[in-house]
């Protein structure tokens, strides 16, 4: 009788013992988990700041803007530097090209009419960076400024989405060191 009590309790301090050790080791194993998500997080963050530090690098190579050259510009198309017209999943991304013709003879003029410089595309928004930093340098003659509106043909439905985008394109943009100048819905 003294026999099987000690047997049971010995069972009961083994299986504990065992249940004890397994929890740890799972403990260990969420811990090693979340130190590795932990690292992966702070390697891709490292890489996206590189990459932002690049971006910030290339557009850099614009100069600053002068003001003077654009304040009085109230028409679209008579915006020289790149405009970007916000949409709720898409961006119209409109860069007029310089004049390769040095010459101010016919400029303008039948022979070299400035829309034929001027191209269109549509864009994903998480492209627009990307678009800004491929285009030209004699493509921003106002320096390193874009005109954003809102799209004028959009949704009524879809203006707090646009709005949201807009406010969002804006704050990478800015922190790129690139200046906005926001023109009103038409």
């Amino acid at each position: 009788m003294s026999l099987r009590p000690s047997l049971s309790a010995f069972f009961l301090c083994s299986l504990s013992a065992a249940i004890l050790c397994t929890g740890c080791r799972r403990e260990e194993q969420a811990v090693s988990h979340v130190a590795a998500r932990a690292t992966s997080a702070e390697q891709s963050a490292v890489a996206a700041s590189s990459l932002r530090d690049q971006e910030r690098a290339q557009l850099g190579q614009i100069p600053l803007p002068t003001k003077s050259r654009y304040v009085d510009v109230h028409e679209p198309g008579a915006w020289q530097n790149p405009f970007l017209s916000v949409d709720a999943k898409m961006i119209n991304f409109r860069l007029t090209l310089a004049d390769p013709n040095p010459s101010t003879l016919g400029a303008g003029g039948l022979l070299r009419p400035a829309a034929a410089r001027r191209q269109e595309i549509q864009i994903d928004p998480g492209n627009a960076v990307q678009a800004l930093i491929a285009a030209p340098a004699a493509a921003w003659p106002y320096g390193r400024v874009v005109a954003v509106e809102e799209y004028p043909l959009a949704d009524k439905k879809s203006r707090p989405a646009i709005r949201r985008q807009i406010e969002a394109l804006i704050r990478q943009l800015n922190d790129l060191g690139v200046i906005v100048d926001e023109w009103p819905t038409r």
